[in-house]
């Protein structure tokens, strides 16, 4: 336990005696904490905005607003600079294999769907655009300007950002989560959660489905279940092109996002292992992507 953070933690003007407080593992841009005070037990995320990875706790805090009034996350209880207080759900985070089971991907569905539907309804004040296309790009800069040892791969990797946003268009437009990692659902025993709000904004949908089985490693028929129930439709060859590439854009993403941690971040994780694993699931998925272009 961090001294400084568990001094922060029980200065909150919120407790009635002296809060338990225990680390929650996870969280790669944030530290996440357990903190039962007077019977109750609440989350506090410590994390200030992070401009190199576009992230701003104050459309956090909106975002995870509107998420619990559309029903699908934990009530906000208090925030203050640097600090978000949620109600603490009793559950389980998912794992890569509990996503690509297929009873629990009948339940992920509907609430990506209500996601995308209904958290925009509730967000107030002005929300962020999470354009997968435009992170990459500053994610390049940001890498070439600070010398990375990976800046030698940036021009390829642009050069097949920008043909798989022309392959990916049209774009419907929702409000997206942008992190459907399985760490962010969580099952109290009754039913499915979505937590963490960090890159929450407006986005294509075929991201955060792209994500979700480039995430957790759906095979090929998952995948095209998955469409067939987000859309309610039989599947189309031009969708699931437009979909195969937001799918790479989402691999790409997360592999610059990592090369950019391994320089900017001072959590403790190994993101070099994370950059490697991410990039060559990304050029696995971009060899069939040009299968399906050839």
């Amino acid at each position: 336990m961090d001294p400084a953070a568990l001094e922060m933690i029980r200065s909150l003007p919120l407790w009635n005696g002296t809060p338990e407080v225990t680390v929650l593992k996870g969280g790669i841009t944030n530290r996440n904490f357990r903190v039962v005070d007077g019977g109750r037990s609440y989350v506090v995320r410590l994390g200030d905005d992070i401009p190199v990875h576009h992230i701003s706790r104050q459309n956090e805090l909106a975002a995870s607003r509107a998420a619990h009034a559309a029903g699908i996350s934990p009530a906000v209880i208090h925030h203050q600079p640097g600090v978000l207080v949620l109600d603490h759900i009793c559950g389980r985070t998912l794992t890569p294999e509990d996503v690509r089971s297929p009873a629990c991907l009948e339940r992920i569905v509907p609430l990506v769907r209500a996601c995308h539907r209904e958290t925009g309804r509730h967000y107030r004040g002005g929300a962020m655009i999470f354009w997968a296309f435009h992170v990459i790009e500053d994610y390049a800069a940001t890498l070439g300007d600070a010398g990375s040892p990976h800046a030698g791969r940036l021009e390829g990797l642009l050069r097949r950002s920008r043909q798989l946003e022309r392959a990916a268009a049209p774009f419907d437009i929702v409000f997206g989560h942008n992190d459907l990692l399985a760490a962010n659902f969580l099952d109290d025993g009754e039913r499915l959660w979505l937590i963490d709000w960090d890159y929450a904004g407006y986005n294509t949908p075929l991201f955060d489905l792209g994500g979700l089985a480039s995430n957790n490693e759906l095979g090929q028929d998952q995948e095209k279940w998955l469409l067939e129930a987000y859309f309610e439709q039989p599947l189309r060859d031009e969708l699931w092109r437009r979909y195969q590439a937001m799918k790479c854009a989402s691999l790409l993403r997360e592999t610059l996002w990592s090369m950019v941690s391994e320089l900017h971040s001072t959590i403790d994780f190994d993101y070099a292992a994370y950059t490697a694993d991410n990039l060559a699931r990304f050029e696995r998925a971009y060899e069939r992507f040009q299968q399906l272009e050839a």
